[in-house]
């Protein structure tokens, strides 16, 4: 028998039948929720119009069959580059089925697909729909893993050519690619053109990171980087105009109060213009008065959707850091233990030791460093620079709120932690690079 069993009767658990019931009801509140979530795709991209038409006009030699120039695409999360990217590929695949060109728009989110082999091999399954559909004799017969790179890639090379056309190649987050991987990546598909004889290769790289391309080598970066587009954060009235926009398909008339939208405009615009931020913010808030029952949208629920999104944003950004990050950050967390402000020293110091407890490899001073600032863009600690007189200057850095959210992110982090780091001592660290 079932040793739950009688806990479901025993009244510690609701009963199965009656958990989803109070939810039955949907409220009186969304007439369509899903307009809010980053997955929809509005008809009309606000205040995005002349990027996207400066995209299409780099991209436009694709519908006389001519290779258009690569583009690299900047700016920070939320500000539209990957929707305005997917708006003009689809159109561009549109104008040249009905001009009788053949071209293909691939997309590739390059935190999951994260190295060259699945690149390449990601690029050939999708190819090989577009192929089976295009002729029964079409088969790839590519593995997921076992050949090696230089087969894959003379089999992907071949298979490009057997469909033909304009092939696009979308790099969203290439930044993280270039980090784990490298260019060789980036090399062997900038290289795919001169191999090629009867289809062409075109490249958008998306980044959130504006110094990645210091990580690439330059004859990669040359034949990448031949346009260039930087996409600026909307400001509070641009995204008061897409809340709105959103908000009159996804609410019911009235199911807002007038202050709503402004202010979730205001918050996100001071996190930088981050769209997306808005948008989560909106839904939130609409779900917390949902919840609630009640009949409108107000400030109060936009404030307490702001502390719930800031405390789960936190959380989610550190458990998601690469391992060395980790340690640094763990480091940072064992100084503050002892006192509000540490040094890059202190840390750097730190660090090796919980590298060492972690069989980790021992950063570089300067990699260590390079870290650090990322965890300051990050909005993970603060930091500021000071004067030591005749001894120079340092950066000193603290924690803001949410130190005790970070630190049980990283305890609870069965592939992180390990409890040896808890015997570490650092009072010996203090004062020693002061």
């Amino acid at each position: 028998m079932n040793e739950n069993a009688g806990k479901f009767k025993s009244g510690n658990f609701p009963n199965p039948d009656d958990l989803f019931g109070k939810y039955l009801d949907k409220g009186n509140i969304y007439k369509n929720r899903e307009v809010l979530l980053h997955t929809y795709k509005p008809n009309d991209l606000l205040h995005r119009r002349d990027e996207i038409e400066s995209i299409a006009a780099i991209l436009a030699p694709a519908i006389h069959n001519e290779t258009p120039s690569n583009i690299l695409i900047y700016g920070k999360t939320g500000t539209g580059k990957t929707t305005s990217v997917a708006y003009v590929g689809t159109a561009l695949v549109s104008t040249c089925q009905k001009m009788g060109k053949t071209c293909n728009v691939i997309y590739i989110n390059c935190q999951i697909i994260d190295t060259q082999y699945r690149v390449l091999g990601f690029i050939a399954g999708e190819l090989e729909k577009l192929g089976s559909k295009a002729s029964d004799k079409f088969r790839s017969g590519i593995p997921k893993t076992g050949w090696a790179t230089d087969q894959l890639y003379t089999e992907l090379k071949n298979m490009i050519d057997t469909i033909g056309g304009v092939n696009v190649i979308v790099l969203d987050e290439i930044d993280k690619l270039v980090k784990k991987s490298g260019d060789e990546t980036l090399y062997s598909l900038t290289r795919f053109n001169s191999d090629l004889k009867n289809a062409k290769i075109s490249i958008i790289g998306i980044s959130n990171d504006l110094r990645f391309t210091e990580f690439l080598d330059p004859r990669v970066l040359s034949s990448l980087s031949e346009e260039e587009k930087v996409f600026n954060p909307y400001n509070a009235l641009q995204l008061r105009d897409i809340l709105k926009q959103r908000a009159d398909i996804a609410f019911v008339d009235g199911a807002l109060e007038d202050e709503v939208i402004p202010l979730c405009a205001a918050l996100a615009a001071q996190e930088h213009g981050d769209a997306r931020r808005a948008l989560d913010l909106l839904r939130e808030s609409g779900d917390l008065a949902n919840r609630e029952k009640a009949d409108k949208v107000t400030e109060r629920h936009v404030k307490n959707a702001q502390q719930k999104i800031e405390t789960d944003t936190l959380s989610d950004c550190v458990s998601s850091l690469p391992t060395q990050s980790k340690a640094v950050l763990f480091s940072m967390l064992l100084l503050n233990s002892n006192k509000q402000a540490f040094t890059t020293g202190e840390v750097a110091q730190t660090y090796r030791e919980v590298a060492n407890v972690l069989d980790l490899d021992v950063l570089t001073h300067r990699r260590i460093t390079d870290l650090i600032n990322e965890l300051q863009m990050l909005g993970i600690i603060n930091s500021r620079v000071i004067s030591r007189g005749r001894y120079g200057r340092t950066k000193e850095m603290s924690f803001g709120p949410g130190t005790d959210r970070i630190e049980k992110t990283l305890h609870d982090d069965k592939k992180f932690y390990d409890e040896r780091l808890s015997l570490i001592d650092v009072t010996r660290f203090k004062n020693m690079y002061r």
